[in-house]
């Protein structure tokens, strides 16, 4: 079956752990281990990986897969029951009540989606289906399906009732996609679920959208690596430290539609219903939480460069790296001390 949750990140941030010590350099409340207990499974259309660090919590991985399943099953939208799909199911229709995780995913994706001016939109649904890229019936629309389609992208045609917990897509046709945020949600949630089960050093790894949970084992912050959008998964653009934060990128070289030589990516305007053009290759987002960092690399995507740097320059608790197709790199004010580039052959702009 055909998962969407994943639709809009692209697997680009490496977590490279420096130099461990002893088990014993954890504070007095937890004991630290040198290998952690790791779990990996493919899950939301991509790679899961967490990595717990603290003696004794191993069972808590099982928990940890458990929550991200039930998730799953609630946001994806080509998945007869869940949550997501009675909402499109049900559009032009009725509203339909929802659970408190999805209510708050739809609530924060139209948030964003009011903060980007409809260049972000979780209504773009009818888009994503039509061009399906990444899946093997992925295709070129033509300009009447996209002319049929566009004017049902409106994130102001979502109804939310907060009373009753009730979704309604106003006209029938709509559809939610919640692939470029719901990721960053389920990272906040299993960062809690680790955090209530005495967990205090751990990485998370949804396949692009990373969280890193306290310390190495050595003390010091982890050093998370930023991919090379040109090149294949390993080789990064550049590096900086983090602690008790979240790494998010959106870029367009994960997945793309070849059609008579040219090239098209993932990353869908939801105005034109092409994909964004632009010199961005990439763009990643440090924050504090994983769903700020997931709607926002998205909305400075579909920005740009000036007007993205511009935008998140004045965004408190978050800080941006963007990648640009002739390989100069810049960076928000907030990451000057803490980003260094790797690679020769791209050039930081001050």
């Amino acid at each position: 079956m055909k998962k969407q949750i994943c639709t809009m990140m692209m697997l680009i941030i490496l977590v490279t752990a420096g130099c461990s010590t002893s088990a014993d350099s954890a504070d007095d409340e937890s004991l630290l281990i040198k290998n952690p207990y790791s779990e990996t499974e493919f899950l939301l259309g991509t790679v899961v990986t967490i990595k717990i660090y603290d003696e004794g919590k191993e069972s808590v991985l099982n928990k940890v897969f458990d929550r991200i399943e039930e998730l799953e099953q609630q946001m994806t939208a080509n998945e007869n029951g869940s949550e997501v799909a009675e909402i499109n199911e049900q559009a032009g229709i009725e509203p339909v009540h929802v659970s408190e995780d999805v209510w708050q995913v739809i609530d924060q994706g139209k948030h964003y989606s009011e903060m980007a001016e409809g260049s972000f939109d979780i209504a773009v649904g009818p888009l994503t289906s039509l061009w399906n890229i990444g899946m093997e019936d992925a295709m070129k629309p033509s300009q009447d399906e996209l002319d049929d389609i566009l004017p049902l992208i409106d994130y102001e045609k979502i109804e939310l009732d907060e009373a009753e917990q009730t979704v309604m897509l106003k006209e029938t046709g709509m559809r939610l996609d919640l692939g470029a945020i719901a990721k960053g949600y389920i990272a906040d949630e299993v960062m809690e679920l680790l955090d209530e089960e005495g967990v205090t050093t751990a990485v998370i790894d949804l396949g692009g959208n990373i969280y890193v949970m306290g310390n190495q084992t050595s003390g010091d912050p982890w050093v998370v690596g930023v991919q090379n959008p040109f090149s294949g998964k390993g080789e990064t653009v550049g590096r900086l430290t983090a602690t008790d934060q979240s790494i998010v990128t959106s870029g367009i070289y994960e997945r793309y539609l070849e059609v008579d030589g040219e090239i098209y990516h993932h990353l869908l305007n939801p105005k034109t219903g092409y994909p964004f053009e632009g010199d961005l290759a990439s763009v990643s987002v440090v924050s504090e939480h994983s769903v700020d960092g997931d709607g926002l690399s998205t909305l400075l995507f579909s920005k740009g460069l000036e007007e993205g740097i511009e935008f998140i320059q004045d965004f408190d608790g978050a800080e941006a790296i963007f990648v640009m197709e002739d390989k100069t790199v810049y960076i928000t004010d907030g990451l000057v001390d803490n980003f260094e580039l790797t690679d020769e052959d791209f050039t930081l702009v001050e």
